[in-house]
């Protein structure tokens, strides 16, 4: 008699299961669907990014190809092309950009693209490269002594990776104003600061020595 019990609770199972499944197959139907879409969204997604990052791979190795070919011209508009884009090859074409308008002497153009770095990028350790690099073609230019001292000074805070660089050229953008003792007195702070590398403390030191004679 219990086996017959058995097979009766079972055929009843079974018979409640098809019922639900006739009810809810439509909505299990729709979820299985969404999932797969999901899936098939987010693997079309990847594929793409790896597609995009290895025709910018490609681009910026031709792009560098040209200049070392000296043909600066193709090659600076192969780097603002892709600069235009995101991710890691068009931070860096924005910076090959902006060197080969400094070494073409079109300073005015490398500063312009220096501070658009500065005021763009998302990453704080470029962003402030950018601002170096940017006064660097502004001493170059003879531009306002006092201007690059302002730029500067953000990044002359304790901590800041660029804090050095910047320290030193502003001593020099305070030689060109005449502030001699203003110069020297960042000279001394340099010289003796143990997380400026060794090459520019010593500079610093000579510096020093200099001012103080």
């Amino acid at each position: 008699m219990s086996d017959i019990f058995h097979e009766i609770d079972e055929e009843l199972r079974r018979d409640n299961l098809l019922k639900l499944l006739s009810r809810y197959w439509p909505y299990l139907a729709g979820v299985v669907v969404l999932a797969l879409a999901i899936a098939g969204g987010i693997a079309g997604w990847r594929q793409h990014q790896l597609s995009a990052r290895q025709a910018q791979s490609t681009q910026y190795a031709a792009a560098l190809a040209l200049a070392g070919h000296g043909k600066d011209a193709e090659a600076a508009r192969l780097f603002g092309a892709l600069a235009q884009e995101s991710g890691g090859y068009p931070d860096l074409a924005a910076f090959e950009q902006a060197a080969l308008a400094a070494k073409s002497n079109h300073s005015k153009q490398a500063i312009a693209l220096y501070d658009h770095i500065a005021a763009t990028n998302a990453h704080p350790t470029f962003r402030d490269l950018a601002v170096v690099l940017a006064a660097m073609q502004q001493m170059r230019a003879e531009a306002d002594p006092g201007s690059v001292i302002t730029k500067l000074k953000p990044l002359t805070v304790p901590g800041n990776p660029w804090r050095p660089t910047a320290l030193e050229l502003s001593a020099l953008a305070k030689l060109k104003k005449g502030d001699k003792s203003g110069a020297r007195q960042i000279y001394q702070g340099l010289a003796a600061d143990p997380s400026a590398p060794p090459g520019l403390r010593a500079r610093a030191s000579e510096m020093v020595a200099a001012l103080s004679s």
